[in-house]
C-alpha cells in the first residue's frame, strides 16, 4: 500500500504523455474534422530532432527544444499539403488512409537512416528529483506533469474563450459556411496541422528520456493516445486529458499489481470496459449533440 502514491505519480506522468498526443488528436477532429494516425509519428520525428540538434550539432539544451519544435510546426504544415489537403474532399477515409501510410513511410525512414538501436536523450534537469515523503518525485515526471498543465490550460483557454478557436469550430463543422462568414479555414487547417506536430514533437521531447528514442516510440504512443481519446469521448479536451492520465495510472498500476509483460495491454482493456460500460466515452456528450 506504502507504494501506491509513487504509482499514481509516475502513472500520472507517463498518462501525462498520453493526454499531450491525445489533444493533437482532438485538436485535429475539431478543426478539420480528421483522425491523423501519424500522431504518434510526430512524436518520434521530435525526439530525433532533438537529439540531433542537441547532441549531433552541439546546441544548447533550450535552444535545440525550441528548434526541435519549431521545425515540427513546419513539418505539420509539409505534412498537411501532402496527406490532407489533395484529400480534402473525399471524405474522411482516404484521409485517414493516407496519415496511416504516412506513419508507414516516416517510420521506415527513420529505421533506414538511424537503424534499430534507440538513441540517447538526457532530461531537461541535471538532479533526478526529490523525496517527498515516501514519493520520489522525478524530476523528468514533474517536467511531464508541468508542461501538460500549462498546455492544457492554454488549449482551453483557445477552444472556449478566443476567437481563433470559435472559428476552429466553426471550421469543423461546415467549412463552406465558415468560408462565407470570412474565416480563413486554410489558415485554420493549416495552423492546426502546425501545432498539432509541434504537440507532438513535445510530446516525444518530454517523454525520450523515460523510454529512449528509437522508431518503436511513435506508434506506442499513438495507439495509447488514440485509445485516451476514445474512453474520454470522441473530439473532447477534458476527455482526451482524463483519457490519457486514467490509461497511464491503469498500465503502472496493472504493470506493477499483475504483469510486466502485459502493460501495454491493460490500456486497451481499460478500453474495452469503457466501451462496453459507456460506448460514447466519459465526456461523449459532445458528440452526441453534433450528431
Amino acid at each position: 500500500m506504502s507504494l501506491l502514491p509513487q504509482l499514481l505519480f509516475t502513472g500520472i506522468g507517463i498518462g501525462s504523455i498520453y493526454a499531450m498526443v491525445a489533444l493533437g488528436f482532438v485538436l485535429l477532429i475539431r478543426s478539420a474534422n480528421v483522425v491523423n494516425f501519424a500522431q504518434g509519428e510526430f512524436s518520434m520525428l521530435g525526439a530525433y530532432a532533438m537529439v540531433i540538434l542537441l547532441t549531433g550539432f552541439g546546441l544548447n539544451y533550450f535552444v535545440s527544444l525550441g528548434l526541435a519544435v519549431v521545425c515540427m510546426a513546419v513539418f505539420g504544415v509539409i505534412f498537411a499539403s501532402i496527406t490532407y489537403w489533395p484529400l480534402r474532399d473525399r471524405g474522411q477515409i482516404p484521409v485517414i488512409i493516407s496519415t496511416i501510410g504516412a506513419t508507414i513511410l516516416l517510420s521506415n525512414l527513420i529505421l533506414a537512416t538511424y537503424g534499430p538501436s534507440p538513441e540517447v536523450l538526457p532530461g531537461l534537469f541535471d538532479g533526478a528529483g526529490f523525496l517527498v515523503g515516501n514519493v520520489f518525485m522525478d524530476s523528468q515526471y514533474l517536467t511531464i506533469i508541468a508542461v501538460t498543465a500549462v498546455l492544457v490550460g492554454l488549449q482551453y483557454l483557445i477552444f472556449e474563450k478566443t476567437m481563433v478557436g470559435k472559428k476552429l469550430q466553426a471550421t469543423s463543422q461546415d467549412k463552406e459556411m465558415a468560408s462565407l462568414l470570412g474565416i480563413p479555414v486554410i489558415a485554420m487547417i493549416f495552423g492546426t496541422f502546425a501545432y498539432s506536430a509541434a504537440l507532438g514533437g513535445l510530446a516525444g521531447i518530454l517523454v525520450a528520456p523515460i523510454l529512449f528514442v528509437s522508431v518503436g516510440i511513435g506508434p506506442l504512443i499513438a495507439l495509447k493516445a488514440f485509445a485516451a481519446n476514445i474512453i474520454g469521448g470522441f473530439g473532447s479536451i477534458p476527455g482526451a486529458i482524463c483519457g490519457g492520465l486514467i490509461i497511464g495510472i491503469v498500465e503502472t498500476l496493472g504493470a506493477t499489481y499483475i504483469s510486466v509483460p502485459y502493460k501495454d495491454a491493460f490500456a486497451f482493456l481499460m478500453l474495452l470496459a469503457v466501451l462496453l460500460v459507456r460506448p460514447q466515452g466519459l465526456f461523449g456528450e459532445r458528440i452526441a449533440e453534433k450528431a
